[in-house]
């Protein structure tokens, strides 16, 4: 059985962890954080502290789906008591990214920038596509999204453009080509952003060649697939020794 410190856990992400982690048998939330403590509290089944470092029970792994900015202190938990950390947030700033490449060096850090298993899959996948049929095909990333996501393209759009880009000789992305009339370059990847109603995410990506088109899809139909993915990474990381792990590391057994 893991034992799970959950950080976040009165959050959208942090309350579909609690219920994944109710039908799984091999994992189990020991505490939970939240800075509004108090006030989740009562709708958990579990002790819920307002700081890491005020949690008296010993886990295996530290999941955090709170924000980017609370990694500092989790971080120093984390080397300080030797537990592994899932770093589920993102959004992390170049001084949060060096502090998580230290605290890989002395405890096993997990990070992604998305927790889905079929999303990380895709990424995969699209890797291999790119190295397969090569820059003489032209390569677009459509990802579509709620209509209160603030933020476009996607995280994950962005994930995959570096993933194809490192198969590729020269990339250059573009996001938006209304304001130059000209012909598509070959170094280019087109990343396209739509918003809209509860779209929970769906991404596809697009290699076109000459008389023929390769897609690779995406869609996600509600938080429940990044909470299972973060409770395998949880899973995952529990004995593994210090260094710094990611989804691609889970999927190829590494």
């Amino acid at each position: 059985m893991v034992n799970i410190i959950l950080s976040g856990c009165g959050g959208k992400m942090g309350q579909a962890i609690v219920r994944a982690a109710e039908t799984d048998t091999e994992c189990r939330i020991l505490a939970g954080i939240d800075v509004n403590a108090d006030a989740v509290a009562p709708a958990c089944k579990f002790p819920v502290y307002q700081t890491i470092f005020d949690v008296p029970e010993k886990a295996d792994v530290i999941v955090d789906f709170s924000h980017h900015t609370a990694l500092p202190t989790l971080a120093k938990y984390s080397v300080e008591t030797g537990t592994p950390i899932v770093v589920a947030t993102t959004g992390h700033t170049d001084e949060e990214k060096a502090i998580m490449t230290d605290a890989s060096s002395k405890v096993a850090v997990f990070s992604s920038g998305n927790m889905s298993i079929g999303i990380n899959l895709l990424i995969e996948l699209c890797k291999n596509a790119a190295a397969t049929l090569g820059e003489s095909f032209d390569v677009e990333i459509i990802e579509k999204h709620h209509n209160q996501k603030l933020d476009a393209p996607s995280g994950t759009a962005i994930m995959i453009a570096d993933a194809i880009k490192g198969e590729r000789a020269e990339t250059e992305y573009v996001y938006d080509r209304h304001s130059v009339r000209k012909a598509r370059d070959k170094a280019e990847i087109g990343i396209h952003s739509v918003r809209g109603g509860t779209i929970v995410g769906e991404h596809e990506v697009i290699f076109a060649g000459t008389n023929e088109t390769v897609s690779i899809t995406h869609q996600a139909a509600s938080r429940e697939i990044f909470a299972n993915g973060a409770l395998r990474a949880a899973k995952y990381l529990a004995n593994k020794s210090a260094g710094l792990y990611d989804m691609s590391d889970l999927i190829n057994g590494r």
